[in-house]
């Protein structure tokens, strides 16, 4: 049984039994039934105190978890019984008392194991007081390792201690949360009824420490850098604005990581990354948050070439760590995540998709009559490059389903990345596209100063101009340059995105533990009356 993806037909033996009695609390209840069990929980609590009892201890020793037990005791046959004592904690997610005998089940985050709980064994007092337990309190629980006759792993209690109450009820076990935002908004409660939930974060988790390790196997250093950052840049997007009191002044939070990670490649670090959120105030939908965590990694003497190889070498890790294969299924097909992957020019791949030569070196009247034929829009600040970038990202960009690597952006679309040394209007820039989106972004970095400081200087322009996704002029960022940078390759990877796709979900609300909600209407203090009310 993988505890991790329990199935109705995985529950233990004396959980499945035909005509069992089920526990009332295991059905879907109103809010009115809700409010009654949390009433008759708080007296249990109350009469718990009143006999000198702790329903919130401090602390419990157990000497192994329930993967443990499993790795060493998963090949006992069936009626084995082993004079090992083992101390288990966890969650008590289901019970059933068949009168001097109670089967629970416990769960703690590797996974879960039967309880056999018998008043031969502890003494009817206690089995009394096991069986006032409820479904969703944290127990401790001592005792000996057996196998039924059914085969099922299962801990003979010899003693158990409550660790926290648990006042309201749990969801039904097999339907869980029905309302999606309750889903996200109470993160804490999904996690525990809810086996798909777990799961989709094991991947994260798996995932992103795959990555870290490729890294460090490859002598990155991880770095942190601030979240408030004195100018707008490092990516074309809205940034969010805070005020600092202390020197009274407006600060943004960073909406990327470039600037400060290249000014350690300045400082001679040479090779850096790190893992971190980022904040940008934009919409939300199902492939935005305004709140998401970038992977950037800059790598000195190199350049956008070697990010594509690091590229592919990186999520192939975090699908085997996270999935067991590179290949992954999304949405009936199969998508071949293993290196290396197809690589293509933007212009060559408009060119396949939509059946138009279109250059961002063309007259600007030109590419702009493109756009009229394909019935799009364009500002009027627009050049050749923009109008490029916007047939590809309106008409093209979806179309792409397995891993591609698309190359060679605008100039004009692309302030931070260094010139194409072949063709001045582009600049050596690439995006992964999987599954329609974007999960990789990677240039050749910008390292001349005079040049960074011109583009920086169009940035300021444009926002001046009316633009609030334009950036800053980082003086401090140029002057760091003109202690010079050493040519090199930067990269940044969607983590959130990345695990959708290994995931296979569909919303990036389901990779994020606690995504941005509008507040919950309603919760107030008549949600938490005391046990005396």
């Amino acid at each position: 049984m993988d505890a991790l993806d329990p199935t109705p037909d995985a529950r233990p033996e004396a959980l499945r039994e035909e005509g069992s009695d089920i526990d009332p609390e295991l059905v879907e209840q109103t809010d009115e039934e809700r409010a009654s069990i949390r009433a008759l929980r708080l007296s249990k609590l109350a009469a718990l105190r009143e006999a000198g009892g702790e329903p919130y201890p401090y602390r419990f020793d157990r000497d192994r978890n329930i993967d443990d037990l499993r790795a060493e005791f998963g090949g006992l046959e069936a009626g084995e019984e082993r004079e090992v004592d083992v101390s288990l904690a966890g969650r008590l997610m289901l019970k059933r008392d068949q009168g001097r005998l109670t089967f629970g089940q416990l769960r703690d985050r590797s996974g879960e194991v039967q309880l056999f709980v018998s008043a031969g064994v502890i003494g009817k007092e206690q089995l009394a007081e096991f069986n006032d337990l409820d479904r969703g309190d944290w127990i401790g629980v001592n005792g000996t390792v057996m196998v039924t006759k059914k085969g099922e792993l299962s801990v003979k209690v010899s003693s158990f201690e409550l660790l926290s109450k648990a006042l309201r009820p749990l969801p039904d076990k097999w339907k869980g949360l029905s309302d999606v935002d309750a889903r996200y908004r109470q993160r804490y409660v999904d996690l525990t009824v809810n086996a798909d939930a777990r799961r989709v974060f094991e991947v994260r988790f798996a995932a992103v420490q795959a990555i870290r390790n490729e890294l460090a196997r490859r002598r990155f250093l991880e770095v942190e850098t601030p979240f408030l950052h004195l100018q707008q840049g490092g990516a074309t997007a809205r940034p969010f604005v805070t005020h600092y009191n202390a020197l009274n002044m407006d600060t943004y939070l960073r909406i990327a990581l470039e600037l400060p990670l290249k000014r350690l490649l300045v400082g001679g670090l040479e090779r850096v990354f790190e893992i971190g959120r980022v904040f940008r105030n934009e919409g939300i939908d199902t492939r935005h948050n305004p709140e998401f965590t970038m992977l950037e990694a800059y790598q000195a003497f190199g350049d956008y070439t070697e990010m594509m190889e690091l590229t592919e070498q990186l999520v192939a890790a975090a699908a085997m760590a996270a999935t067991g294969s590179t290949i992954v299924p999304v949405r009936g097909v199969d998508i071949d995540l293993t290196p290396s992957w197809r690589r293509v020019s933007m212009v060559d791949l408009i060119g396949e998709v939509v059946g138009v030569e279109m250059h961002p070196s063309m007259p600007v009247a030109d590419a702009r009559a493109i756009l009229d034929r394909l019935g799009l829009s364009y500002k009027p600040t627009w050049g050749a490059g923009r109008c490029t970038h916007e047939v590809y990202d309106e008409l093209v960009e979806h179309t792409v389903i397995q891993p591609t690597i698309v190359l060679d952006h605008p100039r004009e679309t692309s302030p931070l990345a260094k010139p194409h040394r072949e063709d001045p209007s582009l600049v050596e820039r690439f995006e992964v596209i999987v599954d329609g989106r974007e999960l990789a972004n990677a240039y050749s970095e910008l390292n001349d100063p005079v040049e960074q400081l011109a583009r920086f200087r169009e940035e300021a322009a444009a926002k001046a101009a009316g633009d609030p996704e334009a950036g800053d002029v980082d003086l401090d960022y140029v002057r760091a340059l003109e202690y010079g940078m050493p040519p090199a390759g930067g990269l940044g990877i969607g983590i959130d995105r990345l695990v959708m796709l290994l995931a296979g979900v569909e919303s990036i609300r389901e990779v994020i533990l606690f995504p941005t909600l509008r507040p919950e209407a309603g919760l107030s203090d008549a949600d938490f009356p005391s046990g005396g009310d």
